[in-house]
């Protein structure tokens, strides 16, 4: 063990790690999650501290040899080593004073173990003076958060895309897939299956764009003015260049705010990702569910999907199969929306110039990014890939629906088309076959009214015999 200490007193510090006095008091101090702080998240926080030392470098404030070791300690947990130096529990008090020390000392004490010192000498190289220059946890903390919301809001965006590209294909595959449309849970009129898929895309497409006009309020970033947004203990260069060495190591364009103090105690730019994610995941479940009820069966439902089997779906019943992709889509879904609330509750409580919520914030934004990432994406492989139609089942509710008749509405008027549809529904018949037995109208006339292209295409009438006068 060796001994560091803080204002508040001495603490022993083992000998193999490369945190300090402050990092211990933290795990002494938040036994919440029982998890560990995101990896993502602790690379950003690398990158960041990064850009302040290469911004406090150019002001001539950080010694060159100092700043030259920080940098590749830095570089070092970037690349993913040390991670496991991050013992901290994400949801802590402090507004990430925690995080940010714990990160401050594992700097200071490689970079004091590659000058060939040993760890805890901080009267050489100090998590305070060096690592936290011109740096608060108030302008650190949110940055960073912005960094990681973008790496992995990237790559959700990208996952959501190939959901789109896959959704898109298969409205390309069951174009001409004819299907009972629904709506309140009953026969409405028919649809082609292509087309279901397709507004599922269009939905999704819309949602992926919502994500992204969210991260881009992130590029927007307080890194400079510290303590409360008033730039206090940093130098003029270093607040016009960090933004540019940040931009720099990540290949995002941010930008200092002009006013530090607005971004350093309002945080609704983290609201607005995670209203988008919400939104996103109210899309995926309906999608989900809808797909679910048209797979239900496989003899006693709508039996309209057939779904790829994945597991045995039960320990009781020999040969069932359940939608798991889709259930799993949906209970993702639901943590996300669950998330949200966590973050709005947080986003709303802060007081002053801090919003000292932020940790919270941070572990449900990125707990909803990854839920979402990874239940799409095993959604688009394990399910959407192999979705197939059941043609005949599909064609067969339609042939015995009612539904159907509202295409007939311009040509024989809506009280014969009640008429008719209520001595369908009575006698359990097919309304081909009520229509042609009344003679009115002609077999070929049926047959290109109640067409697929006729009833799915809007503004398809036909010419000439093809439109009726409607009479009584």
């Amino acid at each position: 063990m060796r001994k560091e200490h803080d204002f508040l007193g001495e603490v022993p510090v083992p000998d193999d790690v490369y945190y300090g006095v402050q990092t211990v008091r933290a795990i002494e101090n938040f036994h919440i999650t029982g998890s560990r702080l995101d990896g993502d998240f602790i690379r950003s926080m690398a990158l960041v501290k990064q850009a302040a030392a290469m911004a406090n470098m150019k002001s001539g404030r950080m010694p060159k040899k100092i700043g030259q070791a920080l940098l590749q300690a830095a570089d070092e947990i970037v690349s993913g080593e040390w991670l496991d130096q991050f013992p901290v529990d994400p949801i802590q008090g402090g507004a990430g004073t925690s995080v940010n020390m714990n990160m401050n000392e594992v700097l200071c004490n490689r970079a004091l173990e590659i000058l060939g010192q040993p760890k805890g000498r901080y009267d050489l190289i100090s998590p305070n003076n060096h690592a936290n220059m011109a740096q608060s946890t108030n302008d650190v903390f949110p940055t960073s958060m912005k960094v990681c919301l973008l790496m992995k809001g990237r790559k959700l965006s990208r996952v959501l895309q190939e959901l789109e590209l896959e959704l898109l294909a298969k409205e390309d595959a069951f174009k001409d897939v004819l299907k009972m449309g629904r709506t309140h849970l009953q026969d409405a009129v028919p649809v082609t299956l292509g087309q279901e898929m397709g507004a599922y895309a269009s939905a999704v497409h819309r949602g992926r764009e919502r994500i992204e006009r969210s991260l881009s309020g992130l590029h927007l970033i307080n890194l400079g003015g510290t303590a409360v947004g008033t730039g206090l203990n940093a130098e003029p260069d270093y607040i016009r260049s960090v933004a540019e060495e940040l931009a720099a190591r990540t290949g995002e364009p941010f930008r200092t705010a002009s006013n530090l103090m607005d971004m350093t105690s309002n945080t609704d730019s983290f609201a607005d990702v995670s209203c988008a994610m919400k939104c996103i995941a109210l899309v995926l479940i309906k999608m989900a569910n809808d797909i679910r009820l048209m797979a239900s069966g496989p003899r006693c439902g709508l039996n309209e999907l057939k779904l790829p089997a994945r597991q045995p779906g039960s320990s009781i019943m020999p040969g069932k199969i359940n939608p798991v992709m889709a259930e799993v889509l949906d209970q993702a879904c639901y943590q996300v929306i669950g998330n949200d609330l966590a973050i709005t509750l947080a986003v709303e409580n802060g007081q002053f110039e801090l919003n000292v919520m932020e940790p919270v914030m941070a572990y449900n934004l990125f707990r909803s990014l990854e839920c979402l990432t990874n239940a799409s994406r095993a959604f688009v492989t394990h399910l959407l890939k192999g979705l197939e139609a059941n043609d005949s089942q599909c064609q067969y509710w339609v042939d015995h629906s009612v539904g159907v008749i509202t295409a007939l509405l311009p040509h024989i008027g809506y009280e014969k088309a009640a008429f008719l549809a209520r001595e369908a529904y009575d006698s359990h018949r097919p309304v081909r076959d009520i229509v042609r037995e009344h003679h009115i109208l002609t077999d070929a006339q049926i047959e290109h009214f109640l067409s697929p292209w006729s009833m799915t295409h809007p503004g398809i009438t036909g010419e000439g015999e093809d439109t009726l006068p409607i009479s009584g």
